[in-house]
C-alpha cells in the first residue's frame, strides 16, 4: 500500500478556486490566499497541487518555508522560493529590474557583488523590489509564489507577506501562503488581511466520513467500496478527518498485521480498536528503534534541530565524513522518516512536521537534553569563518541549550544572535531574539540583555517598549548598568524620538541624559547630545536657543574630528549647515563639503549620500544647475536605497518643471508616483504630487492642478511643511498664467503667513522673489523695501534672482536710470535658458511697466513673452502680451484660435494647438526638419511636440501616428 494518498482529497472547492485564479493572471488579475489548518490537515498537499497546476499551465512557481530553526535568519523563506525557482533560470536580466538589483540582492545571490554598499533602508524597499521581480517573471502568464509555514517564519518575512498581500492585485502574481491558526504574527496578519478584504483565506476542516474513505482507498489502491467498513469507522473515529493521521492510523493498522491483503482487496485480521493516536508516537518510536544506532543518534539529533535541517549542520555537529553522513541520511529516508527538501541544496525534511514531535516525545528528557547540550556546545566551539546572514548557528545553539534546560546560557546566545542580526540590519529578527534571552536571563546578564534590546526596539521604531525598558532598569546595584552606558541609551531614544517626531519625548531623554552627565567633563557624551540638542532648537517655538546650538554643533564636530568619531562628525556638520543657511548658502555648503569629505574618507555611504543630496539641493536653487543631485541619485542606487532614490527623483522632477523639461519631470511622476504610495514613502509621494501640480500650474491648467492639489492635500499635503511651495511656487504661478494678479498676490501672502509662523527651509514659495516683484509693479514696495529682501541670502537663489531682476528693472525705470533698468532687464533674461516659464513670465511683467515707464524696448520684450507663452498653449498671458502691443501701435501677429479645429478626440486628450499643427504634417510622412522649416519653429521643438503627442494619445510610436493623422485627414 501506499502511505500517502496520490490524489488529493476533500479540497474541491479549494483546489477549483485556485485554478480559476491561475487562469486569470495572464489578465493581471493578481490575489493573496492564505490556507490555515492544523498540522496534517492538507495545507502543504493544498499547495503542492497548485504548483502542479501551475506547472501544467507553464507558470514558473517559486516555493518557500518558514521553519523554527530559522526564524532568526532574515528572509530565509523568501531565499529559499527565489532560489528553488530561479536556480535552473538563474535571475531574469530585464533592464525595469536594475534599479531593484541592489535591494533584490538580500534575497537573490546571483545579484549581490563584492562592493555592495549595505542593505536595503527598509523591509519595504525589499518588499517593493520584489513585488517588481514577480511582476516580471509572471509577465507572460502569471507567476506563483508559495510560502509554507509562516507561522515559522521571521518577522521581516512577515512584512513582506504583508506588503504582497497589500499590492499584489492588478499584477500577474498569485501569492499562496500556509499557515496553523495559532495567536502570534502570522495569524494576525491573516486576520487582518481577511478584515480589509486583500486575501482569500481558506480555513482547513477535518475531513468528512465519505472523504476520509476515499483518502484510504487512494493508499491501499482499491475503490472506495473496497475498503472494509470497519477500518472506514475506525479511520473515521479515530483520525479526526486529519488526512495525516488517517494515512499514519492505516500504515499502523496495515503495519502490525491487523489489516492484510487478501487478492485484489484488504480484510481485517486483528483488533483494530488497538490503533489509537498514541500510536503515532510508538510507530515513530519503533522505527527509530530499528535503525542502526549511528542512525538513530542522527535522527534524534535532526528532530531537535526542527522539522526541517541541513546536511552541513548535521555534519558540522556530528563530526561524520560524506559517506558515513550520507549513508545515516539514507536509512532516514528509506524509514520513511525524512525526505530531501528540494528548496534546499543541502537540506532535508520530516515527511510530517508532527513526524519530529512524535520522535522526541519517545525519547527520555534525559537523553533529550544531554543531545542538544553535546551539539550547542560544538556549534559555539567551531569557528565561523566569515560573519553571513544565512548562517544561524548562533540562534540554533540558543536553541538547543533551552531545550537542555540551560536558560542562562541560552539568553546569552539569544542575545549575541540578536546583536548579530541587528548589525545585518534585521531589527525585526533582533528584536525577537533579544526579547527571548531576555525572558530567559539570569538576574547578572538582564541589565547587558535589556541595553541591548532597548537599541533594537529603537532601531525597529518601537519607542513605547524601548522606553519602557529602559524605565524598568535598575539604577543602582550590581545589576544597574554603568552611568555612562544608560548616558548612551538616553541619548539614543531622544535621537529615534526626534526622528519619530515626538519631540516632547525626545526633550525627556535628553533632560535624563543631561542630568546622569551633570557637569563633570564628558566629551563624547556632551558632544552627542549637543547635536540632539541642536535639533530640538530647530524646531518652531525654540529660536531663542539657535545661538546655542551653534556653538553647541560647532564644538561637536571639532571633538569628534579629533576623536575619529566620523558618524558623529556628520550629524554635526549636518546640523550646522542646516543653522547656517538662514545666513548664506556658501557658509552652509562649506559645512556640506566638510560632511562629504569626512563619508568618503571613513566610507560611510549613507552619510555620503546626505551630504551630496543637500549640496545638489542647494545647487539647484542657487545656479540652476543639477549635476550634484544627479550624483547623489548614483550614490542612492550604489546604495540601493529605493527610498533614497526616489526622495532624488523627486527633487530632479522638480528641477524639470522650473527648467522647461516637462517630459522628463512627468516620466519621473508616472514612473515613481504609484510606487511612493505603495511603499509609504509619505514625504516622497507628497513632493512628487505637488511636483505634479506645479508642473500642471505652470502650463496654465488649472483644473489638472486642482485635481491633483486635491491628492496632495489628502496625503496630508495641506498640513505639511509643504504648504508654501504649493501656495508661493504653485497656486500663486497658475493665477499670473492666467493674469489674475490679485489672486496671485493672495496666494503669495498666504504662503508669507504660513511661513511667518512655521519656520522652514523651502526658499522658493515667493518671499524672496516673486512677492517682491509684485508688491514693486503694484507700488507697495519702494527702493529701500527692496533692498531689505534683496540681502537675504535666499535671494541669491536663481530661481528668486530673476524675479528680483525685474523688480530692480522697474524700481531703476522708475527712477529715471534707464540704462541701468535695460541692463538689469538683460541679466533677466540670461535667466530664460535655465528657467524658460519664470524668465518670460517677469519679462512680460517688467515689459509692462516699461510701457507705462517708457524705457527700455517693452515692444521686443512683449513679443519674446508672446511667442513663448503662445507656443505654450497659455492663452491668458499671450493675449495679454498682444494687448499690450496694440497699445503701442506695434503689429501683432496674427495667431489663429485652432482650438475649434483640432478633433475632438485630441482635444479630449488634452493636445494643444501647436501640437496640433506639428501633428497636422504627419500626415505626409516627412521628417522634423522639414515640419521644423514649414512651421518656423527648431528641430528640438518638434521633437518635445511629437513626445508630448505619443504620450497623450497613448499611441507606440511615430508610425501610429502617421496613421492617425491620414485617418483624421480623410475624415
Amino acid at each position: 500500500m501506499l502511505t500517502r494518498s496520490p490524489a488529493l482529497v476533500g479540497r474541491k472547492n479549494e483546489s477549483a478556486l485556485l485554478e480559476r485564479i491561475l487562469r486569470t493572471l495572464q489578465e493581471n488579475s493578481g490575489h493573496a490566499v492564505f490556507v490555515s489548518g492544523e498540522a496534517g490537515i492538507g495545507k502543504s498537499r493544498l499547495a503542492e497541487e497548485c504548483a502542479r497546476q501551475a506547472a501544467d499551465l507553464g507558470l514558473p512557481v517559486l516555493r518557500g518555508r518558514g521553519s523554527p530553526s530559522g526564524a532568526g535568519t532574515p528572509f530565509r523563506p523568501l531565499m529559499e522560493a527565489l532560489g528553488s525557482g530561479l536556480r535552473r533560470t538563474g535571475p531574469p536580466q530585464d533592464p525595469e529590474l536594475v534599479p531593484y538589483r541592489p535591494a533584490l540582492a538580500r534575497v537573490v545571490p546571483e545579484w549581490r557583488t563584492a562592493d555592495a554598499l549595505g542593505q536595503p533602508d527598509c523591509v519595504i524597499e525589499l518588499a517593493e523590489a520584489l513585488l517588481r521581480l514577480l511582476a516580471v517573471l509572471g509577465r507572460d502568464a502569471g507567476c506563483v509564489l508559495v510560502l509554507e509555514d509562516l507561522h515559522d517564519a521571521d518577522s521581516e518575512t512577515l512584512a513582506v507577506v504583508e506588503y504582497l498581500v497589500d499590492n499584489v492585485a492588478g499584477l500577474p502574481v498569485l501569492l499562496l501562503s500556509t499557515l496553523r491558526p495559532e495567536a502570534g504574527a502570522a495569524f494576525d496578519l491573516l486576520q487582518a488581511a481577511e478584515r480589509r478584504r486583500a486575501a482569500s483565506v481558506f480555513a482547513l476542516g477535518p475531513l468528512g466520513e465519505p472523504d476520509v474513505r476515499d483518502l484510504a482507498a487512494g493508499c491501499l489502491g482499491v475503490p472506495a467500496d473496497g475498503v472494509p467498513a470497519e477500518v472506514a469507522d475506525r479511520l473515521a473515529e479515530v483520525g479526526g478527518g486529519n488526512p495525516y493521521l488517517v494515512e499514519e492510523l492505516l500504515a499502523e493498522m496495515a503495519g502490525n498485521g491487523s489489516l492484510r491483503r487478501d487478492g485484489a482487496g484488504w480484510r481485517v485480521a486483528g483488533d483494530l480498536a488497538a490503533t489509537v493516536p498514541a500510536s503515532v508516537v510508538r510507530t515513530y518510536a519503533g522505527r527509530a528503534g530499528r535503525l542502526d544506532p549511528p542512525a538513530r543518534e542522527l535522527v534524534v539529533l535532526a528532530a531537535l534541530l526542527g522539522p526541517r535541517f541541513s546536511a552541513g549542520t548535521v555534519q558540522l555537529i556530528t563530526g561524520h565524513d560524506d559517506r558515513r553522513m550520507f549513508a545515516e541520511l539514507r536509512a532516514l529516508v528509506e524509514a520513511e522518516l525524512v525526505v530531501p527538501d528540494r528548496t534546499v541544496p543541502d537540506g532535508y525534511a520530516f515527511r510530517h512536521a508532527l513526524i519530529g514531535e512524535a520522535l522526541l516525545a519517545g525519547v527520555p528528557a534525559v537523553e533529550r537534553a544531554a543531545v542538544a547540550r553535546r551539539a550547542a556546545t560544538t556549534l559555539q566551539q567551531t569557528p565561523q569563518p566569515a560573519p553571513d546572514p544565512a548562517d544561524d548557528r548562533c540562534h540554533l545553539a540558543a536553541r538547543l541549550l533551552e531545550t537542555a534546560g540551560d536558560d542562562g546560557a541560552a539568553a546569552r546566545l539569544y542575545a549575541e544572535a540578536g546583536r548579530q542580526a541587528l548589525a545585518g540590519g534585521t531589527s525585526g529578527v533582533a528584536v525577537r531574539l533579544l526579547e527571548r534571552g531576555h525572558q530567559l536571563a539570569a538576574p547578572a546578564d538582564r541589565a547587558d540583555i535589556t541595553e541591548a534590546l532597548v537599541n533594537a526596539l529603537a532601531e525597529a521604531g518601537r519607542l513605547d517598549r524601548a522606553l519602557e525598558l529602559l524605565g524598568a532598569l535598575p539604577t543602582a546595584g550590581a545589576a544597574a548598568l554603568d552611568t555612562d552606558r544608560r548616558i548612551v541609551l538616553h541619548t539614543r531614544l531622544a535621537w529615534a524620538a526626534l526622528m519619530g517626531e515626538r519631540s516632547g519625548e525626545g526633550a525627556e531623554q535628553l533632560a535624563a541624559a543631561q542630568a546622569l552627565l551633570g557637569d563633570r567633563g564628558a566629551p563624547a557624551h556632551t558632544a552627542a547630545l549637543a547635536v540632539v540638542r541642536g535639533h530640538l532648537a530647530l524646531l518652531p517655538g525654540q529660536e531663542e536657543h539657535l545661538a546655542d546650538a551653534e556653538w553647541g554643533a560647532l564644538t561637536a564636530a571639532e571633538y569628534a574630528q579629533r576623536a575619529e568619531q566620523p558618524v558623529l562628525a556628520c550629524q554635526a556638520w549636518q546640523l550646522l549647515a542646516m543653522l547656517a543657511r538662514e545666513r548664506g548658502f556658501d557658509e552652509a555648503d562649506g559645512y556640506l563639503a566638510r560632511m562629504l569629505e569626512v563619508s568618503e574618507a571613513h566610507a560611510l555611504p549613507n552619510w555620503r549620500f546626505e551630504a551630496l543630496i543637500r549640496l545638489g539641493a542647494n545647487s539647484f536653487m542657487r545656479n540652476g544647475d543639477a549635476r550634484t543631485l544627479e550624483e547623489a541619485l548614483t550614490a542612492a542606487q550604489e546604495l540601493g536605497s529605493i527610498t533614497r532614490a526616489q526622495r532624488t527623483e523627486g527633487l530632479l522632477a522638480m528641477y524639470a518643471v522650473l527648467t522647461g523639461d516637462p517630459e522628463r519631470a512627468r516620466e519621473i511622476i508616472d514612473r515613481c508616483l504609484d510606487v511612493t504610495a505603495r511603499m509609504r514613502n509619505l514625504a516622497t509621494h507628497r513632493y512628487l504630487l505637488l511636483t505634479a501640480a506645479t508642473q500642471a500650474a505652470h502650463q496654465g491648467r488649472r483644473r489638472e492642478m486642482e485635481t491633483t492639489l486635491q491628492a496632495f492635500d489628502q496625503a496630508g499635503g495641506g498640513r505639511s511643511f509643504l504648504v508654501p511651495v504649493m501656495l508661493g511656487l504653485c497656486r500663486a504661478v497658475c493665477a499670473l498664467l492666467e493674469e489674475d494678479r490679485t489672486q496671485a498676490e493672495a496666494e503669495l501672502a498666504a504662503a508669507a503667513d504660513w511661513e511667518r509662523d512655521h519656520p522652514n527651509v523651502f526658499y522658493l514659495a515667493g518671499r524672496y522673489g516673486l512677492r517682491p516683484l509684485l508688491d514693486v509693479l503694484a507700488g507697495r514696495t519702494d527702493r529701500a523695501g527692496f533692498a531689505a529682501v534683496s540681502v537675504a541670502p535666499a535671494a541669491a537663489l536663481a530661481w528668486n534672482r530673476q524675479f528680483l531682476l525685474a523688480a530692480d528693472a522697474v524700481l531703476l525705470g522708475r527712477e529715471g536710470r534707464a540704462d541701468e533698468a535695460v541692463r538689469a532687464v538683460t541679466a533677466l533674461r540670461a535667466h530664460e535658458e535655465v528657467f524658460p516659464t519664470g524668465g518670460r513670465l517677469a519679462l512680460r511683467l517688467v515689459a509692462e511697466a516699461a510701457l507705462e515707464d517708457g524705457w527700455g524696448d517693452p515692444v521686443a520684450w512683449l513679443r519674446a513673452a508672446e511667442d513663448y507663452f503662445h507656443d505654450l498653449d497659455v492663452p491668458a498671458v499671450a493675449g495679454a502680451c498682444r494687448s499690450l502691443l496694440r497699445r503701442t501701435g506695434a503689429s501683432v501677429a496674427q495667431r489663429r484660435a485652432g482650438r475649434d479645429r483640432i478633433p475632438a478626440g485630441l482635444r479630449a486628450q488634452g493636445v494643444t494647438i501647436r501640437e496640433y499643427e506639428v501633428f497636422g504634417q504627419m500626415a505626409e510622412r516627412v521628417g522634423n526638419q522639414e515640419i521644423a522649416r514649414r512651421l518656423v519653429i527648431s528641430p528640438r521643438t518638434v521633437e518635445k511636440h511629437l513626445a508630448s503627442l505619443l504620450r497623450k494619445t497613448g499611441l507606440p510610436d511615430r508610425a501610429a501616428l502617421h496613421r492617425l493623422a491620414a485617418e483624421l485627414g480623410e475624415a
